[in-house]
């Protein structure tokens, strides 16, 4: 199977939480960015961006303690997604991809990253994108293939990938519901999702 290595960006403000942290969000009993990374744990070697200093930072650096998952502090986090998905490309030695696993989207499954590792190996020159079941909307988790990273390496602002997967032929991998778009970033997305399941 082609080599992978799977980037957690958790380097964000969570602003749109008024306070609270999106990713100490309890889910079963973890906070969700332990859970997100314990289950790509199983798959690929993780790796998760923090911002270096702020107030998130030491809360879930302890919500990542014990797992095999290698921290990337992010001095420029503030400048968003990008400086994340730099970080993750210049460490992912001789990776054949690189899968970025939003972690904030607690319904995504190890089964899920699995299918979607052996769907890349089948053609690991193509990126790859999760969608919803019905296959209507793109979604995360994405894998990048190696030939995209010097793109990655350049990136700027909050777009996250999406620049670089323009003009790409794109695989489509359609996972179960709409988990690969249920991504939480308010108080009010948390309640109505405990409140669905």
């Amino acid at each position: 199977m082609a080599a992978l290595v799977i980037l957690i960006p958790a380097a964000g403000a969570s602003r749109r939480m008024r306070g609270a942290d999106k990713l100490i969000e309890d889910v079963d009993d973890e906070p969700v960015l332990r859970r997100t990374a314990r289950i790509a744990a199983e798959v690929a070697p993780v790796l998760v961006t923090l911002p270096d200093t702020g107030p998130l930072a030491p809360a879930r650096r302890a919500a990542l303690a014990g797992l095999a998952a290698r921290i990337l502090p992010v001095a420029d986090a503030h400048e968003g997604m990008a400086a994340s998905l730099r970080a993750g490309a210049r460490e992912i030695g001789a990776a054949e991809g690189m899968m970025i696993l939003m972690p904030d989207m607690p319904d995504v499954t190890a089964e899920d990253l699995h299918r979607l590792a052996v769907a890349f190996a089948a053609d690991p020159t193509r990126p790859l994108r999760a969608a919803t079941e019905d296959g209507a909307e793109a979604g995360h988790p994405v894998i990048l293939p190696r030939r995209l990273m010097q793109e990655v390496a350049v990136l700027n602002g909050d777009r996250g990938a999406r620049v670089v997967l323009e003009g790409e032929s794109v695989r489509m991998l359609p996972l179960p519901g709409r988990r690969a778009v249920t991504d939480l970033d308010t108080p009010e997305d948390w309640d109505a999702w405990r409140a669905g399941r």
